[in-house]
């Protein structure tokens, strides 16, 4: 059971995703927005309750959809893949024993990545600092929360890195992963699957440029994510409230080798089992 966030007829909406490509139009059963849907003690029986009246149903074609975050903080975790630890440290000799122990340690990475209005959703364009040199897309699975904390569903995020800004001086890191249009989540939020469901899952990304070129593929399994969803939540919310929720993204495992970087044009396209596909043009920005 997905969830989408869309723009038709200069309206906002929130719509129910169904087969061959509809969405039933959430509207006619009084839900305008998607933070109230989250909030909800049972989004999937409460959904299936909305389901149930008689709904207008609209092609995804014909609506242009949007990220699915309206006033949720975008927050990420570092370093939950061994993969990303190993990637981490070979950028920076000076920053490699900080990556070495946070992989290890019982508190992990936590650090701020967009406000909401920042977020570029499907079909928009994501950047790459025009003062790097070294730019990369991660792909991540994103918890979407609700203001208790609760795991209400999950998306697909690209947290946009310049990794030779951050290998240069660990302390850089903000300026690394923190600029114009560095976030982008979508298209829909999973509100059915359990964790154990999501752990099933693999996160697939392909770079293309030109003619259609796939300049770089790879793969992981979520379940290669060494600590647990509920986990990573609870150390967000410690001494933090949100009184909208957030959206937390979850790390990667799929990293470039050291020789690629990305350029304009490039197209990225992130695909998660279960969720959808997250495509996003590269500009400078």
């Amino acid at each position: 059971m997905k969830l989408c966030r869309y723009l038709h007829q200069n309206e906002i909406r929130v719509g129910l995703v169904c087969e061959r490509g509809r969405l039933r139009e959430l509207s006619g059963a009084g839900v305008n927005d998607l933070t109230s849907l989250l909030e909800q003690a049972d989004v999937v029986q409460h959904l299936r309750s909305l389901a149930s009246e008689s709904l207008d149903e609209i092609h995804i074609g014909d609506v242009r959809v949007l990220a699915p975050v309206e006033r949720q903080e975008v927050w990420a975790v570092g370093v939950t893949y061994l993969r990303s630890k190993t990637a981490r440290m070979e950028e920076s000799d000076f920053s490699a024993t900080a990556y070495d122990k946070v992989y290890d340690a019982a508190r992990p990475e936590l650090f701020f990545k967009s406000m909401p209005e920042k977020v570029v959703g499907f079909g928009d364009n994501v950047g790459i600092r025009r003062d790097a040199k070294w730019n990369v897309p991660e792909p991540e699975l994103a918890l979407v929360l609700n203001s208790r904390g609760e795991i209400a569903g999950y998306t697909i995020g690209n947290d946009m890195s310049s990794r030779d800004i951050e290998g240069e001086n660990l302390l850089y890191l903000p300026q690394a992963k923190i600029y114009d249009r560095s976030c982008a989540l979508g298209p829909f939020i999973n509100v059915a699957a359990s964790e154990e469901e999501a752990r099933s899952w693999k996160i697939e990304i392909q770079i293309l440029r030109g003619e259609e070129n796939v300049v770089y593929r790879g793969d992981t399994s979520i379940d290669r994510i060494k600590r647990t969803f509920r986990e990573l939540a609870e150390y967000l919310f410690r001494s933090q409230t949100f009184p909208h929720g957030a959206v937390l993204l979850t790390g990667t495992g799929v990293v470039p080798s050291d020789d690629f970087t990305l350029q304009p044009g490039d197209v990225v396209r992130i695909d998660v089992d279960g969720i959808g596909s997250l495509e996003n043009s590269v500009v400078v920005v």
